[in-house]
């Protein structure tokens, strides 16, 4: 798993207060620190804090945490509404839902010569099971899901395709199951796994903090 500049800079925070505690001395302080900030994948970072307590008490330091798979979707609150879209139709036209729309439990689309965009990233359900019923002619079909979400895509297409096994997979606890049934004849219908807008902003603020502090750390080593 590649590690993000947030991990990168909370392994950094951990080894900075190993430091001020005594357990590190400034010469393995400073390699590990580069080791962190230049390390690619979760496995590089790992081992250096496993060796570590949490700051402050006798217990193993924490491991990495994965922000942008953090569940902060609260799924019993957006799942059991009356649905306010039960299909999608265009013909030689497109159509969307997206945004705070309730799916309904069974939601079947249709787009020839046209397209079709459904995001689920902020959508609401009206049962924990959902089926998305898609079919395509000479068209296109997009469908958006975050990544706290229980997907399984299942289709084919003639002279066109169905993408979508990068998305299908488990997601957090309680959340609603939605399955995808896919047709595409000269067309394709994509499922794909994107964060939501509070995510995408909460870790360019992350990246933008811990590349300042990664920067004067940087020139203090030097």
């Amino acid at each position: 798993m590649r590690a993000s500049d947030a991990e990168r800079e909370r392994v950094a925070e951990s080894l900075r207060d190993a430091l001020a505690e005594g357990r590190l001395d400034m010469e393995e302080f400073e390699q590990r620190l580069e080791a962190a900030y230049t390390a690619r994948t979760h496995g590089e970072l790992e081992p250096l804090v496993r060796d570590l307590p949490a700051p402050g008490t006798a217990g193993p330091a924490p491991a990495p945490r994965h922000p942008e798979n953090e569940a902060e979707v609260h799924w019993p609150s957006r799942i059991g509404h009356p649905p306010t879209s039960k299909g999608g139709f265009a013909l030689w036209s497109g159509f969307s839902r997206k945004g705070a729309w309730t799916v309904a439990r069974r939601f079947t689309a249709f787009a020839m010569w046209g397209g079709g965009n459904i995001d689920l990233r902020e959508a609401r359900f009206e049962d924990r099971e959902t089926v998305l019923r898609l079919f395509t002619i000479m068209g296109g079909i997009g469908v958006t899901v975050p990544p706290e979400l229980n997907v399984q895509v299942k289709g084919f297409g003639i002279m066109g395709g169905v993408d979508g096994n990068k998305a299908s997979g488990e997601g957090t606890p309680g959340s609603p199951r939605v399955t995808v049934v896919a047709f595409a004849l000269m067309g394709g219908i994509g499922v794909d796994r994107k964060l939501r807008k509070a995510q995408k902003e909460r870790l360019r603020a992350e990246r933008r903090g811990g590349g300042e502090l990664r920067d004067r750390e940087r020139k203090e080593l030097r």
